[in-house]
């Protein structure tokens, strides 16, 4: 799941249609800019199930993709990585770990999600994170780019961001055949977790090392009442622009349920 100006074609294949997926803006966005739309766009296999042992899993796998001791685990709502970045994030009480998986981004690079959500009536999700530490793999020159963003700060790391509201965000991803959407709404389904009808999506990118080939991408997801005053449509609104008090009031939503330190 990593990403641009790519909210174009299919949710996450827009999130692609920029420069690698959901890492770029919504309208020139299309997602990471011409990665992220080939890579969101494309198929996403899980390789790795979710593995809930005692609350703790583990991935042992370097930013280039090579075996090494445990580069991230997670522990309760804590996801401790020794690289790119290497840092503590947090999610706050009362959304709960869902699980953890690896994808394949059609070959040409590698995620690891941790997924969390506070499901509420019906087990509709209320509000949910994605956390995404993605890499290009060594068989390509890819780079992520979200200079066109605008930027936010959490703890010591910067991000680029975009806020926008959406319809039917389960069928979607469900849409986008094997992209890195599809399997998020798989592990939510697994515990019998369903998307809400309309949602606002905060996504916020940090690029960890000096080529660009690395990326820390978090998702934030929440609900909108059925009476909202917030614009919602087909095709989704860049809230950025068009209810930039809105696009403020969500993305302080999503800053104030994580806590991202240096390690």
């Amino acid at each position: 799941m990593g990403h641009g100006d790519m909210w174009a074609t299919g949710f996450w294949q827009e999130l692609l249609l920029s420069i690698t997926r959901i890492h770029r803006g919504w309208g020139d966005f299309e997602m990471h800019s011409m990665k992220r739309r080939t890579l969101l766009s494309g198929k996403v296999m899980v390789v790795a199930a979710a593995c809930l042992v005692l609350g703790v899993a583990t991935f042992a796998y370097g930013g280039d993709g090579t075996d090494t001791s445990a580069v991230r685990h997670i522990k309760g709502r804590t996801i401790f990585s020794e690289e790119s970045p290497k840092a503590q994030l947090s999610i706050r009480r009362g959304l709960r770990f869902i699980g953890t998986q690896r994808v394949d981004l059609h070959g040409n690079a590698e995620a690891e999600q941790y997924v969390f959500a506070r499901p509420g009536r019906s087990n509709i999700v209320e509000q949910f994170y994605l956390i995404q530490f993605e890499h290009f793999l060594p068989t390509n020159h890819l780079t992520y780019d979200y200079a066109s963003m605008r930027t936010t700060r959490i703890g010591n790391f910067q991000f680029n961001y975009d806020v926008k509201s959406l319809p039917n965000l389960a069928a979607l991803l469900r849409e986008d055949q094997g992209s890195d959407g599809q399997a998020m709404e798989q592990l939510l389904a697994k515990q019998h977790l369903v998307l809400p009808d309309n949602t606002v999506l905060v996504r916020m990118f940090h690029l960890p090392s000096v080529d660009h080939r690395t990326e820390l991408m978090i998702l934030y997801g929440e609900a909108l009442p059925q009476n909202t005053a917030v614009p919602v449509r087909n095709g989704g609104v860049p809230l950025d622009t068009e209810s930039p008090s809105s696009a403020q009031m969500f993305l302080e939503h999503a800053r104030q349920g994580l806590m991202v330190q240096t390690r």
